[in-house]
């Protein structure tokens, strides 16, 4: 791969991870908050998904669904640049002259966890959990809440020192490793099948049956990610939204006692929200990254 086609790498995830964030970050909204609420021994509690939506707009207006959301696209636009970036000069370099276009999970996986293991130094700070729990129905006290994104890294910093931007990041180290490694091989399979089944479809429809191939195996892969992590986001998200400094940041704890508490159930809190948000949101960020590899002429196999 020349230096010009890893640059287009990278600004094909970045424009992958806007549409995400444009999609999906009120989804995200709605699954913070119920994962933790919901799973607190007291405060507030939501009936679901739905409403927790209409209690937002209630009382925040649409804006209140996209609190956080500038943060989030810095985030998200990192994380798809260098996400999609890595992953694809990874599985280049791992494959060499072997290139196949049959998927091969040897390749697949290794490539994924480690795109993902690096984005999640950059997702940990900025996913900004707590300043999506502290709306309305928040139960901080407004002399503790955040203006915006900077203010919330700046108080953080203030109060807990640098590591504290980083609080749950083994967390989501694990959640990224392993969600990107399940996400990409459930993306690549459904890709390859469908393009084989559709392969003696006419030409003249090859463009509509590219976006359709791309938002089937996007969602997907999405709904696989999210079912395989979602664990492992609920206790990243009580791990951000504590607030005691010398709170457990061990995730397998953090599960332990919800399971005891509340089951199974309780570890996949805010089910509904995040599998409504997986696919049209990861749908559009493999739509969008597909059509910008093609528009930007990098070649694929």
């Amino acid at each position: 791969m020349t230096e010009r086609e890893s640059y287009k790498d990278y600004v094909a995830g970045l424009l992958a991870g806007v549409a995400t964030v444009i999609i999906g970050h009120p989804f995200d909204t709605v699954k913070v908050k119920l994962q933790k609420y919901n799973t607190d021994a007291h405060g507030v509690k939501y009936r679901s998904g739905l409403h927790c939506t209409a209690r937002i707009l209630k009382t925040e207006g649409v804006k209140g669904l996209y609190r956080g959301a500038t943060s989030s696209f810095v985030g998200m636009a990192v994380e798809g640049s260098l996400i999609f970036g890595i992953y694809s000069q990874t599985k280049q370099l791992l494959e060499g002259e072997l290139q196949s276009c049959k998927p091969r999970m040897s390749v697949i996986i290794p490539s994924a966890a480690f795109g993902g293991a690096i984005i999640s130094f950059v997702l940990c700070p900025s996913e900004l959990c707590r300043m999506q729990v502290q709306g309305t129905d928040s139960l901080v006290p407004k002399s503790s809440r955040y203006n915006g994104p900077l203010d919330c890294v700046l108080k953080t910093v203030k109060t807990e020192g640098v590591t504290g931007i980083f609080r749950g990041g083994f967390t989501t180290l694990l959640r990224e490793s392993i969600g990107n490694a399940v996400f990409f091989t459930t993306y690549e399979h459904v890709r390859y099948y469908m393009h084989l089944q559709l392969k003696d479809a006419s030409s003249n429809h090859s463009n509509l049956i590219d976006v359709g191939v791309g938002i089937m195996s996007g969602g997907l892969g999405g709904i696989a990610y999210w079912s395989a992590v979602l664990p492992l986001d609920v206790a990243k998200t009580i791990i951000q939204t504590a607030p005691h400094r010398d709170s457990t940041r061990n995730p397998f704890q953090i599960l332990n006692s919800i399971y005891r508490r509340s089951g199974l159930k309780g570890c996949y809190t805010g089910l509904g929200p995040t599998i409504a948000r997986a696919f049209p949101a990861n749908a559009a960020a493999i739509v969008t990254w597909e059509l910008a590899v093609k528009i930007l002429g990098i070649k694929r196999e």
